[in-house]
């Protein structure tokens, strides 16, 4: 977990370069497509999977809300924003698992985990804000981008939640193969919109090897290597190596791109890694 999501935090800074070429919808179509076929050539070999109807459904809902809808807002959202910003609003993916887990999971949220996404929620909204509301008269940025990773971040989230149970019965590389087939064909629909109304990729150089990176590398490897520890740990606990990615995807956001980086992006992103510091680190149940 901790491998995958220093790998998941260099995604940030790509993406943003590749959006530069590439459409949104268009790249997460590509990155889901080209993902899908790297796997099924990997899985050939392995025996078919026999999976109920209930398994079906929450691999078709995983590829739908966790691949097609949190990709194509996150491409959005990191369009609008910048990856610094889409670095740290990642932290909201824990968050919701710690809010949904009592309900899908049937985990029950402890006062320390209530506590610690009181403090995620506080630092995501100044996050957003870059100020703080009814206080400081600074302007939002960048809010509609903002948003739409907030939703990603959600959309990210019941990828694992879907999944934690049935990863536990089948073959992670099985199961993210079928997730990524789903995922892509919920979003080629979408894809070939934005196509007809002429938001057309240009394939340079960069946004090939993005595509072929993001596709590749984040998506098919680092998803197969995510669900086979997400079969071993509880999702909770998981949660916790999320915090990585902010920190990393922040960096290179500052250091690469020469993005900005404000005060209350600091304190921002200060409250939400102690957010889940308290609700994750040592001792919490």
């Amino acid at each position: 977990m901790l491998g995958a999501n220093v790998v998941y935090g260099t995604s940030y800074v790509v993406a943003r370069v590749t959006l530069e070429s590439v459409p949104p919808a268009t790249l997460a179509f590509s990155r889901l497509l080209i993902a899908w076929l790297a796997l099924a050539l990997l899985s050939r070999a392995q025996p078919a999977t026999l999976l109920s109807r209930a398994d079906r459904r929450a691999i078709a809902f995983m590829g739908i809300l966790g691949f097609a809808a949190a990709y194509v807002c996150s491409n959005w959202g990191i369009a609008h924003s910048t990856a610094t910003n889409a670095a740290l609003l990642i932290t909201v993916e824990p968050v919701a698992m710690i809010l949904l887990s009592p309900w899908y999971l049937g985990e029950r949220l402890s006062r320390r985990g209530a506590v610690g996404a009181a403090l995620t929620i506080v630092g995501t909204v100044i996050l957003v804000v870059d100020g703080i509301p009814g206080v400081t008269e600074r302007l939002v940025p960048h809010w509609a981008g903002d948003l739409v990773l907030v939703l990603a971040g959600v959309a990210y989230a019941s990828y694992s939640l879907l999944g934690r149970r049935v990863l536990e019965r089948h073959a992670p590389l099985a199961v993210t193969t079928r997730s990524l087939m789903w995922g892509a064909a919920a979003l080629m629909p979408l894809a070939g919109l934005e196509w007809a109304s002429g938001a057309r990729p240009a394939w340079t150089t960069a946004g090939v090897a993005g595509t072929v990176y993001l596709a590749v590398v984040i998506t098919a490897l680092g998803y197969v290597v995510w669900n086979w520890a997400l079969a071993r740990v509880p999702a909770p606990r998981a949660a916790i190596f999320l915090n990585v990615q902010p920190i990393v995807g922040a960096l290179l956001g500052t250091v690469l791109l020469g993005e900005p980086v404000s005060a209350f992006t600091v304190l921002g992103g200060a409250l939400v890694v102690t957010g889940l510091v308290v609700a994750f680190g040592p001792g919490a149940r």
